[in-house]
């Protein structure tokens, strides 16, 4: 009678851990150690990848990108605790890990594809959201990077330098796409016009010729968005019953952590003053 071949290892106990290597392990040696270095906050920055193309954006800034910007950016913190502050505008979303964090081992590339697919999956996720009906029209990508800071000084530079960004382009976007749409010139004669013009020469114009003060302009335009954590308190009402007592409802107050947004300035001392427990102590 025919008999199945048995497998060389059927009823044996297989050997884990250690002992259980093959002679194909050696190709592990081939991974480069990215581990991050000890005592430095790590920054991971997404971008986004022929961002603009085909979905119409209304320009010069489109709430409902930026809202769904903002969501898919509270995902990742809410997903990793470890993000003390992360901040964006445009197309861009800086996450910085506490210097502490032991996440994946801080493993630069671990964090940085983390933190993109968890983006990009909820920027997917909650489009809807935002945008209704109008489809998403090809799949979203975004490029990252990670860069580590040693001092509370090379952070606060760091996100000081990505706001100033932001004010340099909103400022110019805004007074590009108001000559076009409100002063009816083409994109190449607005571009033209606005060659070589300082942030004072663009406020008058936006102020001379269209009435626009840029100061009073949406502060989410100008300042982007900061996310960081913050203590809430929660008052629920509990229905409970004690012994030898009747049932009845209860008040409890609960403090929970919760991403908050702010539109605000990051580059001055307020901002970190107001809220201390985001930088750990250069001493440290």
């Amino acid at each position: 009678a025919f008999q199945p071949q048995q497998h060389p290892h059927a009823g044996r106990k297989v050997l884990t851990g250690s002992m259980a290597k093959s002679k194909f392990e050696y190709v592990r040696n081939f991974e480069t150690d990215d581990t991050c270095l000890r005592n430095c906050y790590i920054v991971v920055r997404l971008d986004g990848r022929n961002f603009h193309k085909s979905h119409k954006f209304t320009k010069p800034n489109d709430n409902r990108a930026l809202g769904l910007m903002t969501r898919s950016a509270r995902s990742v913190i809410e997903e990793l605790e470890d993000i003390v502050i992360a901040y964006g505008q445009s197309d861009e979303f800086s996450f910085v890990f506490k210097r502490t964090s032991t996440w994946f081992k801080r493993r630069a590339s671990k964090l940085m594809t983390h933190v993109a697919s968890q983006f990009s999956s909820s920027f997917v996720f909650y489009w809807k959201e935002y945008f209704g009906e109008q489809p998403l029209l090809y799949p979203p990508g975004f490029d990252g990077r990670v860069v580590l800071y040693p001092s509370n000084r090379n952070l606060i530079d760091y996100l000081s330098w990505r706001q100033a960004d932001c004010h340099i382009n909103n400022l110019y976007n805004t007074v590009f796409w108001t000559l076009v749409q409100k002063g009816g010139l083409t994109t190449v004669q607005a571009e033209d016009r606005l060659k070589g013009t300082l942030a004072a020469d663009k406020n008058e114009i936006l102020f001379s010729e269209f009435d626009i003060n840029y100061n009073n302009e949406s502060a989410l335009h100008r300042k982007g968005t900061t996310l960081i954590w913050e203590k809430r308190d929660e008052t629920v009402t509990k229905r409970m019953k004690r012994p030898n007592e009747e049932e009845k409802d209860v008040v409890v107050t609960r403090s929970r952590r919760k991403v908050e947004a702010y539109h605000c300035d990051i580059i001055g001392d307020q901002f970190w003053e107001e809220h201390p427990d985001i930088l750990e102590d250069d001493n440290c």
